[in-house]
């Protein structure tokens, strides 16, 4: 008996270990069509020896396939099967070739349906090698493009398309995290106008970053940062002022311009990311600047709902395996919303530098250049004639600066005064007899008269209620504002004591 189940055992194990061995990415699309055509057995020979992870043989049956039946029907399938065997193989030598075969099949069939199909491998590609967001992000990068390829190029594949933005969506929180790591590196060495420009960048490209609201709240502080600074610096008075110094009034404009920023900010927390953490903080920071504290509408309170439970913590096993694992951690990721696929106009510190100073002297924002303005009108002066060879000669005098005597003759291309025109109006000559001029009676005087404006339709008398105004109000339910109650219920309860350890 113990035999017989110690044989058992043994062949469980070896039937384990033979599945293991096959490819279960390599999936034969053509296992249903039942022809014996020479090319189509070439094809599942060659499906057949890369489920079984013999690669170099199924490239050498597609290469096969391909040169001797250079119009088969199949021969579609089989260049993108060479790419599929080099995806499966793995490695960073075989994806590259992957990458290429695939990049070959779109630009010999880019009508097939095959060819979202190779777009999307093509951005998997680089979202398998992708890392952390503090280490290099070219291969992030470059998946960003390539999913922003499959989008705009292959909208009719919606299946696609959707596995698409889902994969954006994680790569976007890996570049959405690498730049505002940067941006909290700059705030804490107090650069304070490098950070407020990437922070910005970030907030505008990445709306659906996990951290907005952190972002948001962080760029406040920079704002509050530059205020103190500019507190600090001393005024000029006079002269021999020490250098740096900031007349009075362009220091209380800068002030008030860097607070308003920062109302700015944090506001923005409230009125779009009202259910994440920094929602209160942002609060106390607007009581604390005298600004006005506003309030989220229902519509935001539900988006923001919506992105917050799309998100998935990640577990014990997750983040002890980010220690060793190479890729980065997409769990808090949204599952939800549209990913950005053109990017804004980035943000400059010299630019944001400049606009700053500009307000705080009064100047208008925008470009400044300088421009010439031609004056018509103006008197030209005498400009004397060029000398002349045939010219008498100066009579000697004692006076060795003495000019001739001799009369000059008037020269044709002076100006001169015109002469009156007798045609010109002239508001002070008698009224001419044969002039005509219309009738006027007191009657058609009346009508010219200024009329009194009509009274207004629409216009909302006091103790009135417009009318429709209950449909007016049934269309706006979702922008009207949401109360208190509304946001702290729809708020994620936070994990006490062993919860925090233990997820069930």
């Amino acid at each position: 008996m113990s035999r017989r189940v110690s044989f058992i055992a043994v062949l469980a194990i070896l039937l384990l270990i033979t599945a293991a061995c096959t490819n279960k990415k390599s999936v034969n699309p053509l296992a249903n069509v039942g022809s014996k055509q020479p090319d189509k057995v070439l094809f599942d020979k060659a499906m057949d020896a890369m489920k079984h992870n013999r690669f170099d043989v199924a490239r050498m049956t597609l290469q096969t396939l391909i040169n001797t039946y250079p119009d088969s029907e199949y021969i579609a399938r089989a260049k993108l099967a060479v790419g599929d065997s080099w995806y499966a193989e793995g490695g960073t030598a075989s994806l590259a070739q992957a990458e290429q075969e695939y990049r070959d099949f779109e630009t010999f069939f880019p009508n097939m349906p095959e060819a979202a199909e190779a777009q999307l491998k093509i951005a998997n590609i680089q979202y398998q090698q992708m890392e952390k967001s503090d280490r290099d992000y070219t291969h992030a990068k470059r998946a960003e493009d390539e999913y922003r390829n499959l989008i705009m190029q292959y909208p009719d594949n919606p299946k696609l398309v959707k596995e698409g933005k889902r994969r954006l969506l994680e790569v976007q929180e890996v570049l959405a995290d690498r730049e505002f790591n940067i941006g909290k590196f700059y705030y804490t060495r107090q650069s304070y106008p490098a950070s407020i420009a990437r922070l910005r960048s970030l907030v505008e490209k990445y709306p659906l970053y996990s951290g907005a609201d952190e972002a948001l709240f962080i760029l406040g502080q920079d704002y509050e940062g530059q205020v103190a600074q500019v507190r600090a610096r001393a005024t000029c008075k006079g002269l021999n002022e020490p250098r740096g110094c900031v007349g009075e009034a362009i220091k209380a404009n800068m002030i008030t311009v860097l607070t308003k920023d920062a109302a700015a900010a944090y506001s923005q927390i409230i009125t779009r990311y009202p259910l994440m953490d920094r929602e209160a903080d942002a609060k106390k920071r607007l009581t604390a600047l005298h600004q006005p504290v506003p309030r989220p509408t229902k519509a935001a309170v539900a988006q923001n709902r919506a992105e917050e439970d799309s998100r998935r913590e990640a577990g014990t096993i997750d983040k002890l395996m980010s220690v060793v694992k190479k890729g980065p951690d997409v769990s808090l990721a949204a599952k939800i919303g549209d990913p950005t696929l053109v990017d804004p106009t980035p943000v400059s510190a010299n630019q944001l530098a400049g606009e700053s100073m500009r307000q705080a002297m009064g100047l208008p924002a925008g470009e400044h250049g300088l421009s010439v303005e031609t004056i018509k009108g103006g008197t030209t002066g005498v400009i004397d004639p060029a000398p002349r060879s045939d010219a008498p000669a100066p009579v000697a005098s004692g006076n060795p600066f003495a000019q001739p005597a001799t009369p000059t003759a008037a020269d044709p291309n002076e100006l001169k005064p015109a002469a009156p025109d007798t045609n010109a109006l002239n508001p002070t000559a008698a009224p001419d007899p044969n002039e005509l001029k219309p009738n006027v009676d007191a009657a058609s005087a009346a009508v010219s008269a200024p009329v009194s404006p009509p009274t207004q339709v629409n216009e909302i008398q006091q103790g009135q209620t417009p009318a429709g105004s209950s449909a007016v109000a049934s269309s706006s339910s979702s922008s009207s504002l949401a109360s208190d109650q509304d946001v702290s219920s729809s708020k994620k309860k936070k994990k006490k004591g062993l919860k925090k350890v233990i997820a069930f």
